[in-house]
This record gives C-alpha cells, sequence and structure tokens, in this order.
C-alpha cells in the first residue's frame, strides 16, 4: 500500500481565518487523496463552538490537534484584532513545536502550511526539514501590497492617510492612502509595526497559497510573477469557500422568508462574523433601508465603538433592542432582522436575494460572486477599504456609499445606493458583470480549471519532496 504524503496546516485564532485553510485543505485531499493533514488549532480561550462543530465534521484523512488555549488576561486589552491574534500565535509557539517533534518522529513531513498570522511558525520549517508555505486568505491585489509595504514605509513619511497621489503597484487599481489597511493607518501603533513584521516575515516561505483565481486578477498576478521573478513561487487557488460543504446549517426561519419574497428582490445586509456598527450608524442603516423601500433580510451585531468587537469573542446581548422606535413594526411587510447569524450561502444563493450590502471581507466577497450577487461595500476594518476599492474601481461589480465628514453613512446616501443598485440602470451593469465572474469563478475549479491545473503543480511539489 503506497505510503501517504504527510502536511500540517496551521491557523490563526480566528473562524474567518480558520475555515479557508481548512477548506483549501478538504479540497486538497479531495482532490489528492493520496495525502494526509493534520491541522494543529491555536486558540485563544475556549474554542468557540462554531469552530469545534466544524472541526469535527472533517473527513478520516485531516486530523485536528488542538493547542492549550492561551488565556485572554495573559494578552493587552482593547486592542486591535490582529494583534491578539498574532500574540496568541507567539504564545503558542513552544506548543506548536512539540506537536511537530511528535508528528516527525514517525515519519517525516512534506510541508507547513501556515496562516499569514501564524507566520512565526515558519522557523520550524528549516528545523524539521519540510517545505513551507504561506496560506493568504486573500486577494492577489492584497498580497501584492503586502509584499510592496517595506518598501513604501521606507519611501514615505507622515501617514499614508495624507497622501494626496494614489499609491500605484503594477497591475492594481490605484489606491488612495485611507483605502490602505486598517493598521497601516496609524504608522506609530504596534498594529502597524506587527503588519510590517508579517509583510517581512512571510519572504522566507517558499511560496504563496493565494484563495484568488488567474481570471479574476489576470494583471495583477502577472505582475506579481514578474515582480518576484523566481524568488518566490505562489499558488492562486480559488475560490475556496465553504460552498457545497456537507454541512447543514440551521436557518430555517430566514429561508423560508425568502421562498415568499419575489426573484431579486431583497437586499441582504451582514458584516461577516464579527463586524460592528456604532449606534449613529446603526440608526442611519435601519433608516436608510427604511427609506429604500426595498425589501430586506438584515443580519444585525449590537452596536460598538469598536468595529471588529465581535471578531473574537461572542456578544451576548439581545441586538434587537439597539433599533430605532418603531423600525421593526413599520417594516414588518418589507423587512426581516435576524439577530447575529444566518447560513449565509444558503441565503446568497437563494432566488430572492438581488444584492449584497456587505462589509467586504474576502470570505464573503467570494461567496457573493460564486452566487452572481452584485455588492455594496461597506468596509470596517482589516485589508476591507482594499477590497472596496478592488470591486467598485477595479471588477466594477459594486457600489460604495459616500461617508460624512463624521465618518458616518447617512440614511439618505445609504437609501439611494440601495435604490441603484436594485432598480437603477448601472445596478443591471453591474449585476450582468457579476454574473460574468461567476461563471469565471465556476470555470476555475472545473477539473480543467486554471485553479486546479494550480492544485495539481502544488500535490507534485509535495509529492516529489515528501515522497510516497
Amino acid at each position: 500500500m503506497a505510503k501517504s504524503t504527510h502536511i500540517v496546516v496551521i491557523p490563526s485564532p480566528s473562524f474567518t481565518h480558520l475555515v479557508p485553510i481548512v477548506e483549501f485543505s478538504k479540497q486538497f485531499i479531495q482532490l489528492h487523496p493520496n495525502f494526509h493533514v493534520t491541522c494543529i488549532i491555536p486558540s485563544l480561550g475556549s474554542l468557540p463552538n462554531n469552530s469545534k462543530s466544524y472541526l469535527e465534521s472533517l473527513p478520516s484523512n485531516i486530523d485536528s490537534i488542538f493547542l492549550p488555549p492561551i488565556n485572554k488576561e495573559d494578552l493587552p486589552k482593547g486592542v486591535y484584532a490582529g494583534i491578539l491574534m498574532q500574540q496568541t500565535i507567539t504564545l503558542s509557539l513552544p506548543s506548536i513545536k512539540n506537536v511537530l517533534k511528535n508528528l516527525t518522529s514517525n515519519a517525516p513531513l512534506a510541508s507547513l502550511v501556515i496562516d499569514i498570522f501564524a507566520f512565526e511558525a515558519l522557523v520550524f520549517a528549516k528545523e524539521f526539514n519540510t517545505l513551507s508555505f504561506i496560506y493568504f486568505p486573500a486577494s492577489a491585489f492584497a498580497l501584492s501590497l503586502f509584499l510592496y509595504m517595506p518598501k513604501l514605509d521606507q519611501e514615505v513619511s507622515g501617514e499614508y492617510k495624507e497622501l494626496t497621489k494614489p499609491i500605484e503597484m503594477p497591475g492594481c487599481v490605484p489606491l488612495l492612502g485611507q483605502d490602505l489597511p486598517a493598521p497601516t493607518q496609524n504608522r506609530s501603533s504596534d498594529a502597524y509595526k506587527n503588519f510590517l513584521e508579517r509583510a517581512n516575515g512571510i519572504t522566507i516561505a517558499d511560496g504563496i497559497l493565494l484563495n484568488s483565481f488567474l481570471e479574476m486578477e489576470p494583471d495583477t498576478l502577472k505582475a506579481l510573477e514578474e515582480n518576484l521573478n523566481g524568488k518566490m513561487s505562489f499558488y492562486p487557488l480559488g475560490p475556496i469557500t465553504q460552498k457545497g460543504s456537507t454541512i447543514e446549517e440551521n436557518g430555517s426561519e430566514c429561508l423560508r422568508w425568502l421562498d415568499n419574497q419575489p426573484p431579486s428582490s431583497v437586499i441582504y445586509v451582514s458584516f461577516g462574523s464579527g463586524g460592528t456598527l456604532t449606534q449613529d450608524q446603526l440608526n442611519e442603516l435601519a433608516l436608510g433601508l427604511e427609506l429604500s423601500d426595498q425589501k430586506f433580510l438584515w443580519v444585525l451585531r449590537s452596536p460598538s465603538n469598536s468595529a471588529s468587537a465581535a471578531y473574537l469573542g461572542p456578544q451576548n446581548d439581545d441586538p434587537l433592542k439597539y433599533l430605532p422606535n418603531g423600525f421593526l413594526e413599520r417594516t414588518k411587510d418589507k423587512g426581516l432582522v435576524v439577530p447575529s447569524w444566518v447560513p449565509q450561502i444558503q441565503v446568497l444563493g437563494h432566488s430572492s436575494i438581488g444584492g449584497f450590502l456587505s462589509h467586504c471581507g474576502w470570505n464573503s466577497i467570494l461567496e457573493s460572486m460564486q452566487e452572481g450577487v452584485p455588492l455594496i461595500t461597506w468596509p470596517l476594518f482589516a485589508e476591507q477599504r482594499m477590497n472596496a476599492v478592488m470591486l467598485t474601481n477595479g471588477l466594477k461589480v459594486a457600489l460604495r456609499p459616500k461617508v460624512n465628514e463624521n465618518g458616518i453613512v447617512e440614511k439618505e446616501e445609504i437609501s439611494k445606493v440601495i435604490k441603484c443598485l436594485m432598480e437603477g440602470v448601472e445596478g443591471k451593469e453591474i449585476r450582468t458583470r457579476m454574473n460574468g465572474l461567476k461563471d469565471a469563478a465556476a470555470n476555475a475549479i472545473k477539473e480543467d480549471g486554471s485553479s486546479r491545473h494550480t492544485m495539481s503543480k502544488l500535490a507534485t511539489k509535495w509529492e516529489n519532496f515528501g515522497g510516497i
């Protein structure tokens, strides 16, 4: 019997980073069943129930090893979520090393596949004589900036948001300094230092696995290849999402409600698994939805002054009590408000959904693209402003509402962009372009598609190194 080739994947402690790297593992072993995957799971505090149930559903040739959780009391309070994720990994490094030592005592590893926030674990590749790859769960556009950031740091003095000219990178849509990732907006902050540390740290990897695909970002991928000039290989493998997952998600109330709505009539509103709005912005969004007179499905989370407040921890408050007085009664024939969660992939695939007002997390973008649902961009944190620029100015499959001088999107602006997307001429053109991307995404992961071809190249590289 042939010996399987063994790889190890290391996610970072966040469900939105866990899912893409594990979904990659699932798709990879489905195509290449001669591989075995061990997933080393770090966590901040006890592992959330959604993470546990997700990991328990994995096929038999993916093992999960849970590291001792890091105590939240050992980490700083009130800091950017990315800092907490990275420091959780730093404190987990001894445990990761012990697991790798035990695994390699039985058989050699072909590769480590490491989430971007877990980049410090790259040093173990040399020690355990294996290849190392970064799993980058975002676009080629975001990766281009990541690799360009150390140079930008040296060339620019002052804050990037004060730049008067757009930043231009080869093969990429021009980008204003104010639309750079959230951690870069204050160059004296720990978040910025950590961002630069990650940007420099990933360069020791043998390659980068990218959750994008050739047909979506051809110019950017070509420019990346030319700029790297063989110094590092990269593999566009996307779109990698939970679409087609065997997990049955219970969302019967909202799905039944959608069944009773006309085709393409509902705007879906969600800010991902952790995005939050302030009370003032929540009020404006509610009134804007009402003013638009469009049908809506809104996944509501309690307000917070921190845009990523729910990213690494659950909220137990009832969010419905924060809505404007009388809103639910006035809109009961038009919309449905659901606290905290819906089965997003099933919702986006429903025939009554006509648009998606999104925080622009990359997972949500790819899921929307796979269903051909056009977008309204509402970026909150991380690289989401970059994603909004790419969607609106580059791919032209989204609208972006204007923000006032206080950083608020007002109800009139919200109503205007929703009507434009759902009823206007521009909205129809956007929908046509998004349907083109839907077809391109489907083709990329067909048997003879670009991403499947790339996956096979990767498997061959690992087999030749790990040897069957």
